[in-house]
């Protein structure tokens, strides 16, 4: 029923198991390398990639905080533009009401009050919302003039009077 084992083959047996218990305990040993070194690569790669991801996530903030900026500039430039346009308007209408009181019957007077007209109808066109049309009139040529605000140029410019007197 039972067999007998010699100690020789007990012997043979036992180094034949550790043999193979010692190989699959190295296998299981390189296999645990193998995944403590992919491990440590891919804790790297992460920390690159989180470090780019802060990077790309503050690029984002940062874009949107100038966005923000620029858009207020524009919306204060716009603003002051509009006020300066006001301010020209009420001028102009300011000396067309002198100088009506002063020469109600002259040509001039009458030519600037129709550039005054078109003036004050494209500011209230603006003023709505409207794009300048292609008229050549340039509004920054008359708030910041480069030269000297020569109102009978301008109005010849603009075909509101005839040439040269």
């Amino acid at each position: 029923m039972f067999k007998r084992y010699s100690e020789k083959e007990v012997k043979a047996l036992v180094r034949r198991l550790k043999e193979e218990y010692d190989g699959i305990v190295r296998q299981g040993r390189e296999a645990f390398d193998e995944l403590k070194e992919e491990n440590k690569r891919l804790l790297a790669r992460l920390l690159v990639l989180e470090g780019e991801r802060d990077g790309v996530t503050d690029a984002l903030l940062n874009a949107e905080k100038a966005g923000d900026a620029i858009k207020k500039t524009v919306a204060a430039e716009a603003e002051n533009k509009s006020r300066e346009l006001v301010l020209l308007s009420e001028q102009c209408r300011m000396l067309l009401t002198r100088l009506n009181e002063k020469y109600p019957d002259e040509a001039e007077v009458k030519d600037f009050k129709v550039f005054c007209d078109a003036l004050f109808e494209k500011l209230n066109a603006n003023a709505g919302g409207e794009e300048e049309s292609g008229s050549g009139f340039n509004m920054d040529d008359v708030l910041s003039p480069k030269e000297p605000l020569d109102l009978e140029k301008l109005c010849r410019d603009l075909g509101l009077m005839e040439g040269g007197e």
